[in-house]
């Protein structure tokens, strides 16, 4: 990930962006050498988690504590 002085961004931020947006790499904006800020590139369909996605994935057992019995464990067989 580049780096770049805040007056440098300053000076030359439609630069900057642009070679953000051709390059699809991130930069870290810095003032006296310590991160302020990251600019990164804009993604179309960025994935993110919708409420309920897993809502008909987990199966629930009624009783978790009780011993599942001899007849359950592959080890036994």
């Amino acid at each position: 990930m580049k780096t770049i002085a805040i007056s440098q961004f300053k000076a030359h931020a439609l630069k900057i962006i642009d070679q953000i947006a051709q390059d699809h790499e991130a930069v870290v904006i810095t003032k006296r050498g310590k991160p302020l800020a990251r600019v990164v590139p804009y993604v179309e369909n960025e994935p993110f988690a919708e409420p309920g996605q897993l809502a008909d994935t987990f199966v629930f057992e009624g009783d978790i504590v009780s011993p599942l019995g001899e007849d359950l464990w592959e080890a036994c067989s």
